[in-house]
């Protein structure tokens, strides 16, 4: 037997120069909690717009783009996520199922 893998872990620190957070690692059962976390004090923070740097999270399972999502529908009027340079996999989850949600915005640069 080869050496166990470790645990998926996610760090999520705050941004420089503008308001929101930058996430590495993996978004799945593990790491939800923090996740979760995050996204209500993004909720809770009040500003228009609310950046999420995704670029290194290398996995979000649909639990965890569920979530993003059921925080976005939670935003006051004329507030939003900007999603920078998601997975592949999280981007097309989004386009699929929540194609008109106007609260998230995916940016890939």
């Amino acid at each position: 037997m080869g050496p166990e893998s470790p645990a998926p872990s996610l760090t999520v620190r705050p941004l420089k120069g503008c308001k929101g957070v930058r996430a590495a690692g993996e978004i799945g059962l593990a790491t939800h909690t923090i996740w979760e976390r995050a996204l209500e004090q993004a909720v809770r923070g009040g500003e228009a717009v609310y950046y999420l740097e995704l670029s290194e999270v290398t996995f979000v399972d649909v639990a965890g783009a569920g979530a993003l999502v059921a925080a976005a529908e939670r935003l006051e009027d004329g507030r939003r996520f900007v999603v920078r340079r998601p997975p592949a996999a999280l981007r097309r989850v989004l386009e699929t199922l929540w194609p008109h949600l106007s609260t998230i915005e995916v940016s890939t640069s």
